[in-house]
């Protein structure tokens, strides 16, 4: 059974830093791209980042770009979203996606096949 599981979120100061993870089962993170998404409220969800399967491609958004890396440890069958220097506009929920690489554009919602159930990321002073 595919499942992937979020965790991380929380609340934090502007400037401050998170850890997002996804732990995925019932697939191997070499046969999939994995990718992050949020969404805020009253918005469409959007691509944050991804990471291939192939080649452990990085693939960021223009506004997290420089603040946001993505990683993953095959041995923990876990990709991370580290998010630095966050900001209020970050606030969303923050989904992990696996689609069967490799994906014709990684920022299309659509192309991704299982879906975690999110984790709130809350920036706020």
């Amino acid at each position: 059974q595919v499942q992937l599981v979020e965790s991380g979120g929380g609340l934090v100061q502007p400037g401050g830093s998170l850890r997002l993870s996804c732990e995925v089962s019932g697939f191997t993170l070499d046969e999939n791209d994995i990718g992050w998404f949020r969404q805020a409220p009253g918005k469409k969800r959007e691509g944050v980042s991804c990471i291939s399967s192939y080649e452990r491609r990085t693939y960021y958004a223009d506004s997290v770009k420089g603040r946001f890396t993505i990683s993953r440890d095959n041995a923990r069958n876990t990709v991370y979203l580290q998010m630095n220097s966050l900001q209020p506009e970050d606030t969303a929920v923050y989904y992990c996606a696996a689609g069967e690489g490799p994906l014709l554009n990684w920022r299309w919602v659509s192309l991704y096949d299982h879906w975690g159930q999110g984790t709130q990321v809350t920036v706020s002073s």
